[in-house]
């Protein structure tokens, strides 16, 4: 199913059209991740800027969507680092990543020799996605611990 489509059947699911802009908890709940990982992702990731209303209220827009999904899919199903992901927004734009006009290689995976092995039998793909996922959240409560 293409993005818009997952948009447009998410927007009839919510009431909310596929153009209509969303809060954080709704994308969060949208795309099933922490809120704080969606912040966390926005001192990472220069492409996700959320319009800031009064009080600091994050709005998403529908292209920020599309981008957020692809970003996911590429730290917790492909392998990549966050580095990895930034390095490929850097040199192809966020919106040929989020549109999936590029091709993922694995030279943004998790390299050999980090604390998550890919691809060396070490662990499944489940596992390695799990491990992702974990390292993700980990790297989003030390930074968040940092900023305290």
């Amino acid at each position: 199913m293409s993005d818009d489509a997952n948009l447009r059947q998410q927007g009839r699911r919510n009431g909310k059209s596929a153009e209509a802009f969303r809060t954080i908890s709704e994308v969060a709940g949208d795309l099933d991740l922490p809120q704080h990982v969606l912040r966390f992702w926005e001192s990472k990731f220069p492409q996700i800027k959320p319009l800031k209303r009064g009080g600091g209220r994050r709005y998403y827009r529908p292209e920020d969507m599309v981008l957020l999904r692809r970003i996911r899919d590429l730290l917790y199903t492909e392998g990549y680092t966050i580095r990895g992901v930034q390095k490929l927004l850097r040199e192809n734009g966020a919106k040929a990543v989020a549109n999936g006009e590029v091709e993922s290689t694995p030279e943004g995976a998790i390299e050999a020799g980090s604390s998550v092995p890919v691809g060396t039998g070490h662990a499944s793909g489940n596992r390695r996605d799990a491990l992702s996922g974990i390292l993700a959240d980990l790297e989003a409560i030390r930074d968040q611990l940092r900023d305290k």
